[in-house]
């Protein structure tokens, strides 16, 4: 049976992909999309799901906007990254499904409740704020989320700072909140997401695929090496967010270790950095682990996969 996943995104070029993995994928179902504001603002980032369902074919799956502001601090979005838009590049096309009138907090509520306990992974690809806001307002959907697998973090690098990655640096009290809840937790972190590059190979793949998603797929990436090469000197950029997405389909595509996690909130230097604790044997009971290894080829075999499954959309 496919697994039922929620997308909590902030597209974000690397959350269009996650988001078309997800869809072209047949061992997932896709219950909702939820968005948060992170790597551009929540109006500029719901826009650009709205665009990539457009782009997919995506029909028959709720799209809700959610937290537009981090917990407690100000909004901190990535432009050098990510673009004015959000998802610079191509040329988005015009929304066509119209976003579902509740807040994603309550969509991401309502559709935990509606399904049997264990059967709804929770796969957040952006800030945590819409996630916590949910475990918060209803306490009864942890023990019923099958698990959570975020893509965020990491436990021996940071990007926003020399300690501390993006998606968690941006609401690290909602991390918090995230981390330390009862429910099984896999982050995949930075550890794991710098060795998802997308190297000209891979491009070249997709671009054979020759597919108007294949092509949006190859502009967005040009778009994001430009900018990787220019923010962070990196020669090819690593596409995180998909990350998460296909450690729930095929969890062999990376390999985890059983650690306690823990978010730091007070660190002058250290905000937002997550705290894994490999000193001995995790704790009997620990319910959180950590991506490491990931087996690149298997993962971008993933990617086409579920690009050349998507085709050419009706819509």
């Amino acid at each position: 049976m496919p697994t039922k996943i929620i997308l909590d995104c902030d597209p974000g070029h690397d959350d269009a992909i996650a988001l078309l993995l997800a869809h072209g994928n047949p061992d997932i179902e896709l219950l909702a999309v939820t968005t948060v504001v992170g790597n551009q603002t929540l109006e500029k980032v719901t826009r650009n799901a709205l665009s990539v369902a457009r782009v997919a074919g995506i029909t028959g799956v709720p799209f809700a906007a959610g937290c537009a502001r981090p917990l407690v601090r100000p909004i901190e979005v990535a432009p050098d990254i990510h673009g004015e838009s959000g998802l610079d590049g191509p040329v988005l096309p015009d929304p066509v499904q119209q976003l579902d009138g509740r807040h994603a907090v309550d969509l991401i509520i309502d559709t935990i409740m509606a399904h049997e306990p264990g059967t709804v992974t929770l796969v957040p690809t952006g800030g945590l704020t819409n996630i916590a806001m949910a475990a918060r307002k209803e306490p009864r959907i942890v023990p019923r989320v099958k698990e959570v697998v975020l893509m965020g973090g990491g436990y021996n690098v940071g990007n926003w700072s020399a300690t501390s990655e993006f998606n968690i640096i941006i609401d690290p009290e909602a991390a918090h909140i995230v981390f330390n809840e009862s429910w099984p937790l896999t982050m995949v972190g930075l550890d794991v997401t710098h060795q998802a590059l997308a190297t000209p190979e891979v491009v070249e793949r997709i671009r054979a695929i020759g597919t108007s998603p294949s092509q949006f797929v190859v502009e967005l990436l040009a778009f994001f090496a430009h900018t990787y090469l220019e923010a962070q000197g990196l020669d090819h950029p690593p596409v995180h967010d998909p990350c998460a997405v296909a450690q729930v389909i095929d969890p062999s595509v990376m390999t985890t270790r059983t650690v306690p996690l823990d978010v730091e909130l007070t660190g002058t230097l250290t905000l937002g950095m997550t705290v894994a604790d490999f000193r001995g044997p995790a704790p009997e009971g620990c319910t959180t682990k950590v991506a490491m290894q990931l087996d690149h080829e298997k993962f971008w075999n993933l990617i086409v996969d579920a690009l050349e499954r998507i085709g050419e959309p009706s819509v």
